[in-house]
């Protein structure tokens, strides 16, 4: 693969080359007094937090020549690189609260610097692992989950005094986080639960009485208003498709029924941001995979849809005068990136005058939107020749209705030389976002078809339960499908067929090429699962205890979970195999990409192992994943041009 690494990006990809090395702006979060944003970037390498003056006249940030000094001191893992991947500003705006993951690993810290970079300090740092909630409303306390060394898989869900140290436990539970403490420090709201099956509970600070919001959630967050007197719940929780709900509490054990706020049918809410005033929130919706963003008067209801660009929202933040949305996204050809979009004001309208919910989109509600400002714009040059992705639908062999998203190469009809490519999760959501790999693979000639398979999210709560424990078979069956769907249509050659996935993508992978070896020329596993009892035995704790619902009990179904992996039928596989995984990963640990390649080699199978010495689960670095696409496209073009030998040959 030497040839394809060292060659001259633009010469192999043509208009995806600037793709691959291309920087990401992420989580534009403003200071509690308007006059500071910090985001997080890899302009130099990895992931870093950034802050810099936000110019009240809408003009562009400029962004430091250096990030803030954010590093645990007093941890495990303190030695490894820094990797921010979450910040949040306390109230007070002193602090910038950020979560570190080393190396991009699970071993999570949370670090709050002043934002000068002049002091700094770790929370919890004995801990195996710290992640980052929500703040107390006067900045003195974080809401934090920690993870104690030793510990069986439960999270402490804590408020951490930030001046001493000192700890007052709200929950514990599989993945409990503090999402919210209500303007008058009454009350707090914690998640709880495993995946799947969440729950929100409202906590008395005072009196210590616990009240049970919902349950048996996939979505669970929640947010106060301004006053502390409504709760707002984004949550699919009795309903098919998240959306926004709100109960008001009383002065004592009171909490109203729940009333809709925002709901879509058949449209998921992906994205909830309140304004500093309490009047407005912005949100995202899932269209087909396409975000629409959507302010909302939280008064009178009436809706007005904003510009739909970026094609993905990943987040949004009013600025603190309430005039912009600073929001974060990607697109198809464009990098992770911030935009700045002036908001309309809105008419007051008394609550009792409040236009029908089918009228709320109405024209006349639509003032003139401001263009959309670049405000730390991703560079990425050539956009125009890339590849857009479009929509797919295909059966699975049961009759399911699926979806997917498909490059074809420019050029002839095909047919083409065709990879499958299978995201994580499984509950994530394949979307026509950035996809620097998709796109180097199109631009070499080979068809794309990203499908989401059953269990996938943003199409309900009955398609994302389809795969749970023993029905995971009939999601395997759905990539032969999706297979059967690019050859029968003539958009791929039947010989000329690969697979490929990240994490739970990557298990999704191997099993593929165990169940069907004769539909493959190639595959790649990135970080997946080869053996699931002993994914179990070497995970995180609290990644495990979180995860039964999904693949199953290590204890109750072994036998099923035994008969799911990969490895127990790796002698199966007859294709040319890369494994890519990185080697401070301890979510899918580095052990199960060894036992996969370890299993091949013995038998003299083709494989190879593209270890990552710096990385964890998730590639930080962006060169290091700009390596990654080189590498992986030009082992799968090179497999694909030979094509899919018979099996009765390979012994």
């Amino acid at each position: 693969m030497a040839g394809v690494r060292d060659a001259p990006a633009h010469l192999l990809f043509g208009s995806a080359g600037p793709l691959l090395d291309a920087p990401a702006r992420t989580d534009p979060v403003p200071s509690p007094d308007g006059s500071l944003l910090a985001w997080i970037s890899d302009v130099g390498g990895r992931p870093r937090a950034y802050a810099a003056p936000l110019p009240a006249d809408g003009s562009p940030v400029v962004e430091p020549d250096r990030p803030l000094p954010v590093r645990p001191s007093r941890s495990p893992g303190a030695d490894l690189p820094p990797d921010v991947t979450s910040i949040a500003w306390s109230p007070d705006g002193r602090w910038l609260a950020c979560e570190i993951a080393p190396a991009g690993g699970e071993r999570t810290r949370v670090v709050v610097i002043a934002p000068d970079g002049s002091d700094q300090q770790e929370i919890a740092p004995s801990a195996a692992a710290v992640k980052l909630g929500a703040w107390s409303p006067t900045g003195r306390a974080v809401g934090v989950t920690i993870h104690p060394a030793g510990g069986r898989g439960d999270g402490y869900a804590c408020l951490v005094d930030v001046r001493d140290g000192s700890s007052t436990v709200l929950a514990v539970g599989p993945a409990a986080v503090v999402c919210g403490v209500g303007g008058d420090g009454r009350r707090a709201v914690v998640r709880i639960g495993r995946r799947g099956d969440r729950r929100l509970e409202l906590i008395d600070l005072r009196s210590g009485r616990r009240i049970e919001l919902l349950a048996g959630a996939t979505v669970a967050a929640a947010r106060f208003g301004v006053t502390g007197r409504t709760l707002y719940l984004h949550t699919d929780a009795g309903r098919e498709h998240p959306a926004l709900l709100a109960v008001t509490l009383g002065e004592g054990d009171e909490v109203s029924p729940t009333r809709v706020v925002a709901a879509r049918d058949g449209q998921d809410l992906d994205l909830v941001a309140l304004d500093p005033g309490g009047v407005r929130a912005a949100l995202v919706w899932n269209a087909g995979g396409c975000s629409e963003l959507e302010l909302t008067d939280l008064r009178s209801a009436r809706r007005v849809a904003m510009p739909s660009s970026p094609e993905i929202v990943t987040g949004a933040s009013f600025t603190r005068d309430g005039a912009a949305l600073l929001v974060a996204g990607h697109g198809h050809a464009a990098a992770p990136h911030v935009l700045r979009l002036a908001l309309p004001a809105f008419s007051t309208r008394p609550e009792n005058d409040r236009p029908p919910r089918d009228e709320s989109r109405a024209a006349e509600a639509r003032p003139e939107i401001a263009r959309l400002t670049p405000l730390l714009p991703s560079v990425v040059p050539g956009g125009e020749g890339l590849v857009r992705p479009v929509a797919e639908g295909f059966t699975g062999e049961d009759g399911l209705a699926l979806s997917g998203w498909l490059l074809r190469p420019p050029g002839a009809d095909g047919p083409h030389p065709a990879l499958i490519w299978l995201h994580g999760g499984p509950e994530a959501e394949e979307r026509p976002g950035f996809a620097p790999l998709l796109q180097a693979l199109a631009a070499r000639g080979v068809a794309v078809l990203a499908p989401n398979v059953r269990g996938s999210g943003g199409r309900g709560r009955t398609f994302s339960h389809a795969d749970d424990l023993d029905r995971r078979a009939f999601s395997i069956t759905d990539v032969r499908a999706a297979v059967s769907h690019l050859t029968g249509t003539g958009l791929a050659d039947p010989a000329r067929v690969a697979v490929a996935g990240r994490s739970y993508g990557g298990y999704l992978t191997l099993a593929a090429l165990t169940r069907f070896p004769e539909l493959f020329a190639a595959g790649v596993d990135v970080c997946g699962m080869s053996d699931l009892p002993a994914f179990y035995d070497d995970t995180e704790p609290w990644i495990g205890a979180a995860a039964t619902t999904k693949y199953g009990d290590p204890h109750d179904d072994a036998a099923l979970l035994a008969a799911l992996s990969p490895l127990r039928d790796a002698a199966r596989i007859t294709a040319p195999l890369l494994v890519v995984h990185g080697g401070h990963d301890t979510n899918v640990p580095l052990g199960q990409a060894r036992a996969i390649v370890d299993a091949l080699r013995g038998r003299d199978a083709p494989v190879e192992l593209l270890l990552l010495d710096d990385e964890g689960h998730e590639v930080h670095d962006r060169h290091t994943r700009a390596r990654v696409v080189r590498d992986v496209t030009g082992f799968v073009v090179d497999a694909l041009r030979r094509g899919r030998a018979d099996p009765l040959r390979r012994g």
